[in-house]
């Protein structure tokens, strides 16, 4: 803990559900953070951060951030509570569990939980160790990156990409379905390093932003068809003999089954089902072949889509075809997590269930696990979430949170929006408060974070938070009753990846908070190829086998064609998913939520710039103002952002239109396989 009674500056790590996991220097003046920046000595993000964190100390000290235990007053969907101390809700919550464990089973009580606070302590160890001794109801935590990941590792056979501080020195970057600039600023800065020594940068996605007008070259396709985009390139890469024959002799199987498939998507073919000019792909696929060192990074926006997992799977292929991998600087990352795998079962202690059987909910679809689970959910326990904004068919999930009988707790910083549905609230305590470990799915370090503030009012560490309530309810001390150090070292026991041995709470401390997998030395690329057959899967078996093609296709989205336009629902410059968006100064830099639409569309609808328009399909209705231009194709569509309710300026949520499907594979979400149909109204508020 910091000096109260001096100025210092201080390390620390990002803890946002961010690639970059940054590391910060915080400045302290009698113990309270006074600015952020980044720290200097970090080796990958060096000194850099974004706005949002620079604005931390807002959100440290906002005049809204729960500061104390609150129980409902008024009706669910509104903020109606009162103060209580922790003895009356942990009473309560013992006493609600244990009668809904005599009454209905423990399977009736669902954890909701996601990545608002990375930190591997509060994110996925001490509660998920409380919820498997609970015997609770699994949660599918899948929203994000699951159907890219299942891809992905169908060929490579786990997050396993090239270290991102060696793409300094790639020739060519091509980045896909991220807008990089916005979600990933420090491959912004590799990359700009690369570019001064040469590197071609292109960007391909289904909306032209701040990544795209960075980039050197902008390829525009329309949702759903990355796929076919990927398979095309390869027709020209075998065709043209740009393939490396011996690297896919060493390292590859099914090379011959995978050219059969991608005869049949000739340039012609391709640029119908993307919307990319045939030419323009020819020369794509012959500047990738020729290039090298090459370089893809695949971003999160193309998985979200019904074939978003075979998406990922084509795209994964294309290093293995030109031999990229066994080239510095070449390659491509869907993630890295493969490198900093923690002994996850020591961590969360699966072998604590009671029932190894118990049912498993997808948090994709929490609508109708709310309203149709059979049995019911009866209590729901929210923490590093908000799930009345970021849950696909949002009108489903709060008509489920609405129910009479469903106990919700929200554990939290602030009175979200998934609070007026709350029952009981309780104070979170900020990451700056918390001793934690935190992992990046992109670069290779592990980082300790330990407390640089005091905790604020009565709030309590989700570390805190559930391990008291276990000892509460007399689970076992030996399981629970421990510090945060032994969790940590627990978590970093090598015995299950060998690229951590040496790294631990002491170890970390004395190398000032952060050592790198491997000691910055990984082992060579056919040792970390996990597959079946311990060779890039071109042709997966395994898939096979669980009724998928083996070789990457293309398939065509299923959301029926009853409305005119597709919506793309990515993110803005300033939030991160919902986190953010009560901060006044990041609002007043979004200015408001706007609708994308090409200047075809917006004349054939006798829209304006500026216009008010409602959007809506057969889930749901929102209202905004349009933003006509080219940034988008002819019937698509694109808003950014998960704005929370805001009745006096009319702003919704998009996940009022957002479907519960399941991805092709993991389980992902769909949120971008959207259609709806744009309504004018003829008004002009808050006119862009």
């Amino acid at each position: 803990m910091a000096n109260q009674t001096s100025s210092q500056t201080v390390r620390s790590v990002c803890p946002f559900d961010c690639p970059d996991t940054c590391g910060l220097s915080i400045t302290l003046e009698q113990g309270k953070v006074t600015s952020i920046t980044g720290d200097k000595d970090h080796p990958v993000t060096k000194g850099a951060i974004c706005n949002k964190v620079r604005q931390l100390p807002d959100r440290l000290y906002h005049p809204e951030r729960l500061l104390y235990p609150m129980r409902r007053t008024g009706p669910k969907g509104t903020l109606s509570f009162e103060r209580i101390s922790w003895e009356e809700a942990y009473r309560e919550l013992t006493e609600r569990m244990r009668s809904m464990i005599d009454h209905h089973g423990a399977e009736a009580i669902l954890p909701y939980s996601f990545y608002g606070n990375m930190g591997v302590l509060n994110a996925e160890g001490m509660d998920r160790r409380f919820f498997h001794r609970l015997g609770a109801s699994r949660l599918d935590r899948a929203i994000c990156n699951n159907a890219g990941a299942a891809g992905y590792r169908y060929t490579m056979g786990g997050s396993i990409g090239i270290d991102p501080e060696d793409t300094v020195h790639t020739k060519l970057f091509i980045i896909w379905g991220c807008n990089l600039v916005s979600t990933n600023m420090h491959q912004t800065m590799l990359a700009t390093e690369a570019r001064k020594n040469g590197a071609y940068i292109v960007h391909i996605d289904v909306h032209r932003n701040r990544t795209s007008a960075w980039a050197d070259r902008f390829i525009h396709v329309r949702p759903g068809s990355d796929a076919a985009l990927a398979l095309g390139i390869m027709h020209v890469l075998i065709r043209d003999g740009l393939v490396d024959s011996g690297f896919l002799r060493e390292y590859a199987i099914g090379y011959e089954e995978l050219a059969a498939e991608a005869a049949g998507y000739t340039p012609e073919r391709v640029s119908g089902i993307t919307g990319v000019p045939a030419s323009e792909i020819e020369e794509l696929a012959r500047l990738y072949g020729t290039a090298s060192p090459s370089f893809i990074r695949i971003g999160n926006g193309l998985q979200h889509h019904d074939n978003g997992g075979m998406a990922i799977r084509a795209i994964s292929c294309l290093p293995a075809l030109t031999g990229q991998w066994n080239v510095r600087g070449g390659g491509a990352m869907k993630g890295n997590g493969w490198y900093l795998r923690l002994n996850t079962d020591r961590l969360e202690r699966p072998d604590l269930m009671p029932d190894p059987a118990v049912r498993s909910i997808n948090m994709n679809q929490l609508g109708d696990a709310l309203l149709e689970a059979d049995p019911p959910v009866r209590m729901l326990f929210v923490y590093n979430s908000n799930p009345a904004v970021v849950a696909p068919d949002q009108n489903r999930v709060r008509e489920g949170l609405l129910r009479s009988d469903l106990y919700t707790v929200v554990h939290d910083l602030f009175l979200t929006d998934s609070c007026k549905y709350a029952d009981l609230v309780l104070p979170a305590a900020s990451h700056f408060e918390n001793t934690d470990l935190y992992t990046s799915y992109w670069h290779l370090y592990v980082q300790l974070q330990e407390p640089v503030i005091e905790t604020a009012g009565e709030c309590k560490s989700n570390f805190t938070l559930f391990k008291e309530l276990a000892l509460r309810l007399g689970f076992e001390p030996e399981v629970f009753y421990m510090t945060e150090e032994q969790m940590i070292n627990e978590a970093l026991d090598s015995r299950m990846n060998p690229l951590l041995e040496g790294i631990s709470f002491e170890a970390l401390r004395k190398n000032g908070g952060r050592m790198k997998a491997g000691g910055g030395k990984l082992p060579p690329l056919a040792e970390r190829i996990p597959t079946p057959s311990g060779k890039i899967e071109l042709y997966s078996q395994a898939m096979l086998e669980s009724g998928y093609p083996p070789v990457p296709v293309h398939t065509n989205l299923l959301e029926p064609d009853r409305y005119p336009f597709w919506l793309t629902s990515g993110p803005n410059h300033s939030f991160i998913n919902s986190t953010f968006a009560n901060q006044e100064k990041l609002k007043k830099l979004e200015k408001r939520p706007l609708l994308h639409m090409h200047e075809e569309d917006a004349a054939k609808l006798d829209l304006e710039q500026g216009e008010h328009i409602k959007i809506r399909n057969d889930r749901g209705e929102i209202e905004m103002n349009v933003s006509i231009g080219t940034d988008v194709l002819p019937g698509v569509l694109v808003t950014q952002g998960l704005w929370w309710d805001d009745a006096d300026k009319g702003y919704q949520a998009v996940n009022a239109l957002t479907p519960q499907r399941l991805s092709d594979m993991g389980g992902g979400a769909v949120f971008f396989s959207n259609r709806v149909e744009v309504v004018k109204t003829g008004t002009f508020p808050n006119k862009a």
